[in-house]
C-alpha cells in the first residue's frame, strides 16, 4: 500500500562503473551516513514544484486543498472489500500472519517542502516513532517543533507508538514534512534547506551493482560423426586340397 498522492519523479544520477572515482566516492559517503544515522537513507530531488517557506510560511497547502471527495472514499473501499464473514477468526489470523511474514522492509520516503525526498529502510515492526527519531537526526534545525502527514485526506501522523505495517506503511509510503510553527514573522527563521548539510550532500547518489560480463562457454569438440572403424576380416588361410584320384 501507498500512502500519499500521485509519485512526482525524481532526479537521481545513477554512478556506473564507467565512473569508478565517483562511484568508490559515493559507496564511501553511503557508508558513512549509514553508520552515521544507523540505516541506509537516499535523497533525491523532487522535480514537482513545491512552495517555498518563503512563500508560504506553514509549509504546506491549505486544509481544502485535501478535502476528502466521493471518487476518493469509492477508490478507498474498493480496495478494502473483503468477505471476511465466511472466515474464521483463526483462519484471518493465520493469513494475516503469513501476508505480515512475506513482507521484509517498509521503504518510508519524506518529502520536504523545499523539492528534497529522504528515503529510508525500515523492517514493517518497526514503530513509527522511529521515523521521527530518525527525522530528529537529519534535519537542520532539530530544536524547532514538526509533524508528518499523509494525503490525501490530509492526515497528521500522531499514533508514533503504531508499527509500520499495522499503519499500512507497506511496502513503502509517501510522508510530508512540515515545521509546527505558527503563522507571522515572530516564530523562528526557518533555514534554506530541511536537511542537514552532509545529508544533503547524498542528494542524487545511488549505487548500481556491477553487473558481471557473461563468460562464453567454451565450445564442446565436436562429436565424431564417422563410426568407429571395424578391423577388416581377412580370409583364412587354406590348405590347398588333395585330389581324390592321388594315392601316395
Amino acid at each position: 500500500m501507498r500512502v500519499g498522492g500521485s509519485p512526482s519523479t525524481l532526479k537521481r544520477r545513477r554512478l556506473t562503473p564507467a565512473d569508478p572515482m565517483e562511484a568508490e566516492a559515493a559507496k564511501i559517503k553511503l557508508e558513512a551516513a549509514k553508520q552515521k544515522y544507523g540505516r541506509e537513507i537516499r535523497v533525491f530531488e523532487t522535480l514537482a514544484a513545491s512552495p517555498t517557506p518563503m512563500d508560504v510560511p506553514s509549509s504546506e497547502e491549505r486544509d481544502d486543498f485535501y478535502e476528502f471527495t466521493a471518487e476518493d472514499y469509492y477508490r478507498v473501499s474498493a480496495a478494502k472489500k473483503e468477505d471476511k464473514f465466511l472466515k474464521t477468526r483463526k483462519i484471518r489470523e493465520a493469513e494475516e500472519a503469513a501476508r505480515r511474514s512475506r513482507i521484509t522492509k517498509a521503504v518510508i520516503r519524506v518529502r520536504f517542502p523545499d523539492n528534497c525526498t529522504l528515503e529510508a529502510t525500515f523492517h514493517p515492526s518497526e514503530t513509527i516513532q522511529s521515523l521521527v527519531d530518525l527525522l530528529k537526526k537529519v534535519i537542520a534545525q532539530p530544536e524547532l517543533p514538526f509533524y508528518i502527514y499523509t494525503t490525501p485526506p490530509k492526515k497528521h501522523v500522531k499514533n508514533m507508538s503504531q508499527d509500520f505495517y499495522s499503519a499500512g506503511f507497506i511496502p513503502g509510503a509517501i510522508v510530508y514534512f512540515s515545521y509546527d510553527l505558527p503563522n507571522g514573522s515572530d516564530g523562528p527563521t526557518v533555514s534554506a534547506s530541511y536537511l542537514r548539510e552532509d545529508v544533503s550532500s547524498l542528494k542524487g547518489l545511488e549505487l548500481i551493482p556491477e553487473q558481471q560480463e557473461p563468460v562464453e562457454a567454451a565450445p564442446e569438440p565436436a562429436a565424431a560423426n564417422s563410426s568407429p572403424a571395424v578391423p577388416e576380416r581377412k580370409p583364412a588361410d587354406k590348405k590347398p586340397a588333395k585330389p581324390k584320384w592321388l594315392k601316395l
